[in-house]
C-alpha cells in the first residue's frame, strides 16, 4: 500500500494521524480512496476536482509534473507540499 504523509496543518481531518497507508494506482484513485474516511482531508486538497494550485505533489521523493494522474508503486510515499512560486 502505498504511504500518504499528512501535512500537519490537516492531521486533525484523519484522526491525528501523520501517514495513512492506502491502495491505489495513481494519486487520484488514493485520494479516492481516503475520500470515503477522510472527506476533509480531500477537500483540503482538491479544487474543482484537480489538485489546488499552491499544492505539488511529490511521490518517492521527486516532484510529480503530472499531479493526481501519477502512477503510484505500491511502497510508493505520497507528500503534498506547498507549490514553490518564484517571482
Amino acid at each position: 500500500m502505498a504511504t500518504v504523509f499528512v501535512p500537519k496543518a490537516l492531521e486533525a481531518s484523519v484522526g491525528g494521524k501523520a501517514e495513512i497507508e492506502v491502495e491505489g494506482a495513481t494519486v487520484r484513485r488514493v485520494l479516492d480512496a481516503l475520500a470515503a474516511d477522510h472527506p476533509e482531508f480531500v477537500d483540503a486538497l482538491l479544487e474543482g476536482g484537480n489538485l489546488r494550485s499552491d499544492l505539488a505533489v511529490a511521490i518517492d521523493g521527486e516532484i510529480s509534473t503530472v499531479g493526481l494522474r501519477a502512477p503510484l508503486e505500491p511502497d510508493s510515499e505520497v507528500h503534498f507540499i506547498p507549490a514553490l512560486v518564484g517571482g
